[in-house]
């Protein structure tokens, strides 16, 4: 039933404005689709991100949206390092910097203005 049909990464925010400076200028994504009140559509690779405004924006604590972005990882991370995004440590897992290692995959989390949780996943 849903197995051959397309599906898309959401996330809730307080401030659609300050999300819309954060995911366009931070995050360098393309704002693609503004036809909805209140959504920010964003193309990511071949998928889409969609922003909306909620009250419950940030309650969740678990990741939000993952990003594959292979050996480029530790370059991502610099950048989006020097734009001021702070990232998470956690304590339970071997860390190279700012960079996670579990086996052969680099794995990096931050989180938006709004305290969504996103992950980058990369290769050794």
């Amino acid at each position: 039933m849903l197995s051959d049909r397309n599906s898309s990464a959401i996330v809730g925010v307080m401030d659609l404005e300050r999300a819309r400076t954060f995911y366009s200028d931070v995050l360098g994504l393309n704002l693609a689709d503004t036809a909805m009140d209140g959504v920010l559509g964003y193309r990511t690779g071949n998928t889409w991100l969609r922003v909306y405004r909620s009250d419950y924006a940030g309650t969740n604590r678990a990741n939000a949206v993952v990003w594959d972005v292979g050996v480029e990882i530790d370059d991502i991370v610099a950048d989006l390092k020097a734009k001021g995004v702070v990232f998470e440590h956690y304590d339970q897992m071997e860390s190279d910097g700012d960079v996670h290692v579990s086996g052969g995959l680099r794995l990096a989390w931050f989180k938006d203005p709004d305290g969504n949780i996103l992950h980058l996943v990369g290769g050794a």
